[in-house]
């Protein structure tokens, strides 16, 4: 019985450190001055990715579940992005580029997609998705 349980016991501790497959995930890329990008990853196998070229672009990630995905890229001045993530398999990303922009995508289910493109000045955007399998994408061009 207590060989069992060493076994046992040293096999769980070896899957552990072995399966990195679903470690978190962070990737940012900050060029100009003034940017900041951060942000909170609980569960397991979640990815943020982060680009930001220009000054004062401001990225914010939350992240709460199983195999989340968000990528913000932002180029210009003054952008912000906000994504929250509740769930498993969901997917956000926003590209901003410009001055002025805001984006929030808030997700809270599983299986969740939102994409959006902004360009020009001044552009805001909000989607927040709630249940499975819902999908919304948008693209503005603001003045």
């Amino acid at each position: 019985m207590t060989r069992i349980l060493v076994a046992a016991t040293a096999l769980a501790a070896i899957l552990g450190f072995a399966a990195p497959a679903s470690a978190n995930s962070v990737s940012i890329q900050q060029f100009g001055w003034g940017n900041a990008a951060g942000g909170a990853q609980n569960g397991f196998a979640n990815q943020i990715g982060v680009f930001q070229d220009g000054v004062w672009n401001q990225s914010v990630t939350s992240q709460n579940g199983v195999g989340n995905v968000a990528a913000t890229g932002q180029q210009g001045f003054n952008n912000y992005a906000d994504t929250w993530q509740q769930g498993v398999n969901n997917a956000a990303g926003v590209g901003q580029f410009g001055a002025n922009h805001n984006a929030i995508m808030s997700q809270d289910g599983n299986g969740n997609i939102a994409a959006g493109v902004q360009v020009g000045n001044g552009c805001n955007a909000g989607v927040s998705q709630s249940g499975s399998g819902n999908v919304a994408a948008f693209v503005q061009t603001c003045p």
